[in-house]
């Protein structure tokens, strides 16, 4: 199969741990918008829904559905996704960690924290990647942001609901930095996005969303995390990991795999 994306998109994804791909699920878009409609109608036991102090809109985020779901499967195993997550990762191999969904209503007043996916996650591995795919029009002001580089700092911090309490208090990890507070001293990236668009990004990279304080405009995100190859599943003690995956019998350290982690491409 004939390479899908520019040299120059897979250089930027390494050097900026970020990078936008415009129209590469445009035939998707209402796949994944039925899938959503679906998983919003029947959600698992552990989505969360957010609402702002304003009583606008709702901030609706669940994953880990794919399985229950056939739009969503016939995206995952049928779509490029696997082979531009390969292309990005230059990597041989293509596993599904996750899905992840998350809807901001119109007035949403909840923003997403800054923070890191890595650290949430019970897996780890030197390539990682996150495709986030808008299913509405996203202008900047209402996009998702990126501290471009921050994949390359070799830090982990805190994790932090998106209601900005934190996942473990204990876990020996330091606060997020003050973004917003200090964006002047950092390189924050964003776009505006269309439906079939896509944002992807490596687990490391820092990244937030505004609120969606629009009166009209609702943002429905589909967002895969894949990883490469040498995928690792994690195990602390006495740690929470998002998502959860109790019923994985994985050691520490073992080799990612299982009917919960599917070989996508290699």
């Amino acid at each position: 199969m004939p390479q899908i994306l520019e040299d120059q998109t897979i250089t930027e994804f390494r050097d900026k741990g970020v990078t936008v791909l415009r129209g590469v699920f445009t035939d998707w878009v209402e796949t994944l918008r039925s899938g959503i409609d679906s998983n919003m109608a029947d959600p698992d036991p552990n989505a969360r829904i957010y609402k702002g102090d304003n009583g606008g809109g709702r901030f609706f985020v669940d994953y880990c559905n794919w399985a229950r779901f056939d739009d969503y499967k016939d995206f995952i195993f049928n779509s490029p996704a696997a082979k531009i997550g390969a292309e990005l990762m230059e990597s041989r191999q293509v596993q599904l960690f996750h899905e992840h969904v998350l809807v901001k209503e119109a007035a949403t007043g909840v923003p997403t924290p800054w923070h890191q996916d890595a650290p949430y996650y019970c897996v780890s591995g030197p390539k990682t990647v996150s495709l986030w795919i808008p299913l509405d029009e996203v202008p900047r002001e209402t996009t998702l942001e990126f501290v471009s580089g921050s994949h390359k700092w070799g830090k982990s911090y805190r994790p932090q609901r998106f209601d900005g309490s934190a996942l473990n208090e204990d876990d020996g990890l330091e606060d997020i930095p003050d973004i917003n507070g200090d964006r002047d001293q950092y390189e924050v990236v964003g776009w505006a996005v269309s439906p079939g668009d896509a944002i992807a990004f490596d687990y490391r990279t820092i990244h937030g969303a505004p609120a969606n304080n629009s009166a009209s405009r609702q943002r429905r995100a589909f967002s895969l995390r894949l990883l490469g190859d040498d995928a690792r599943f994690v195990r602390r003690e006495g740690i929470v990991t998002s998502p959860p995956f109790p019923q994985v019998a994985l050691k520490h350290g073992d080799r990612l795999a299982g009917d919960e982690f599917p070989v996508l491409l290699g």
